[in-house]
Order: structure tokens, then C-alpha cells, then sequence
């Protein structure tokens, strides 16, 4: 700590990382131990945390993150979207093709930026807002693939016709960014991609999450 920084809003947001960190929620006694202060200081930053609905407690006195927690996760998506759009709209005049960013939001997809290159004669009509599940499209195909080998390093994903007819995607994973779990790629109207596109998309995805860093 310095003199520049608050301890309670510091002790505030350890809080909130340990409640993060566990599906099952703490007792203010395993907070206490975990934080290295008594119980009445865990007391009053549960409190302060509940009337702004980032901590709930049950019937059994165990905190759990709230649902205030929710409403501010939904403004990191345009904070996101901003830092992604330089390295999407290279990555899209490069190949030619529609590049976009994918978050995952529970169990699905969810495509938080779009960019369409601009020489083309046609191209992917691709928005952001659009959904799909995991497990279908390169989007959230390379997701699964760095959730299951995470050790393997940045790879990339390629699918054909799983989202639209005639349409082909290559997508590789964000990596070593806190708290966002996502991919970048791109889709195109051919039978199968070129070569160069996973690289480049690899490339791509390393730049955002460098962004992001």
C-alpha cells in the first residue's frame, strides 16, 4: 500500500477476487483468515459490498459474488470491442475476408466486434451481437480447444458450413488475458481456407490480447 491508494477499497476488491475464485462462496471467518484481518472488518466491507449488490450472503452466512457484478461486466464489452478494432480491421483488409471478436458468455458465442473489408466484391454478412454455441463455428471452436490444451500454445481452429452454407471460418483463442475468455477470426465464403489464414489469424488474436494486456 501507499500513501496514493486506499486500504478498504483495496481490502474491498481482494474480497471480491476471493469470492470470484470460489463456486461455493467464504465464510466471513475463511474471508478473515484469507485477508488477514478480524472479522468486524470483513463484517463492514460485506455490508458496503451488499448495498451495492456485488455481494450476496445465504441463509447460511456464506458471501457469494452479486448480481451488481453483472451490470458492470455488461460495460467491458465496448471497452473490449475498442482496444480489438485496430488489429480486427488489419486482419480483415489483409485477407479479405470478415474479421471478428468472440467472447464467450455462458455457454454460448457471442461476437462483440465486426469488421468488413472494404475491396472485396462480396463478402460474409457477419453482426456483432450474433450468438452461437460453443461447440459450433471456429469462434468457439478454438474457445474449447485452448480450454482443453492450454498448455499447447495458440493454435487455430478451422470449420466449413457449421454456421452458414458455403461458408468457412478459422479462429484462434485470446491468451494471457485476465478475465476474458475469447477468439478471433474470420469468415469467408469458400469451400476451405487459404493456407496464410491461420497464421495471420493467430497473429491477429496476439494482438488483441496484447491490447488487451
Amino acid at each position: 500500500m501507499t500513501a496514493e491508494t486506499s486500504q478498504t477499497l483495496d481490502r474491498g476488491l481482494r474480497v471480491l477476487k476471493l469470492l470470484a475464485d470460489t463456486d461455493h462462496g467464504l465464510t466471513v471467518t475463511e474471508l478473515s483468515t484469507k485477508l488477514g484481518v478480524n472479522r468486524t472488518v470483513v463484517y463492514r466491507l460485506l455490508a458496503t459490498l451488499e448495498q451495492h449488490a456485488l455481494v450476496r450472503r445465504d441463509l447460511g452466512g456464506r458471501a457469494r459474488v452479486g448480481l451488481g457484478v453483472l451490470r458492470l461486466g455488461r460495460q467491458v464489452h465496448p471497452l473490449v470491442r475498442e482496444a480489438a478494432l485496430p488489429a480486427l480491421r488489419s486482419l480483415a483488409e489483409d485477407i479479405g475476408a470478415t474479421a471478428h471478436l468472440t467472447l464467450v458468455d455462458g455457454t454460448e458465442a457471442l461476437a462483440v466486434a465486426v469488421v468488413e473489408p472494404t475491396w472485396t466484391d462480396y463478402h460474409v454478412a457477419y453482426r456483432a451481437g450474433f450468438r452461437h454455441p460453443l461447440d459450433r463455428g471456429a469462434a468457439g471452436r478454438a474457445i474449447l480447444a485452448a480450454r482443453q490444451s492450454p498448455a499447447e500454445g495458440p493454435g487455430y481452429t478451422l470449420t466449413h458450413g457449421e454456421l452458414e452454407a458455403g461458408a468457412s471460418g478459422a479462429a484462434a483463442p485470446l491468451v494471457g488475458v485476465t478475465g476474458v475468455e475469447g477468439s478471433v477470426g474470420v469468415v469467408m465464403l469458400a469451400d476451405s481456407v487459404p493456407e496464410r489464414v491461420g497464421p495471420r489469424v493467430v497473429e491477429a488474436a496476439r494482438e488483441v490480447a496484447d491490447a488487451l494486456r
